[in-house]
């Protein structure tokens, strides 16, 4: 019985963390054009033309960016999807829109994973 409770708990996580993945795209003249959230072993990991950080949930729907010690605030539309995200670090606020385009962010995503693990050996 224990087992099949973590496994649900695990698959719920999981779950939970997914709806954060994807692209999301800020307006022009911001620092960065859009970030990329992807999950990477047991949470996320946002990345963008400056560099890539963990983030680390400190609140419902917020997450600390740990590289850039700055903050993440997702928000969900009525029927709680994720719609944006308010992001303050390092000394810029910005205010993103997500985007639809769920294969090609994906793919994205696994590159910039890729990558990113092959920068840190």
């Amino acid at each position: 019985m224990l087992g099949i409770a973590a496994f649900v708990q695990a698959q719920d996580k999981d779950s939970t963390l997914q709806d954060f993945v994807g692209k999301y795209k800020f307006p022009e003249g911001s620092v960065v054009s859009e970030v990329t959230v992807s999950v990477e072993g047991a949470g996320l990991v946002m990345g963008s033309s400056i560099g890539n950080s963990t983030l680390v949930k400190i609140g419902e729907d917020l997450f600390s960016i740990t590289a850039y010690d700055g903050s993440a605030q997702f928000k969900r539309d009525t029927n709680k999807k994720v719609i944006g995200v308010s992001i303050n670090a390092g000394g810029y606020a910005l205010e993103g829109t997500k985007s639809d385009g769920i294969a090609i962010d994906k793919l994205h995503a696994v590159l910039m994973n890729r990558n990113a693990r092959l920068m840190a050996r």
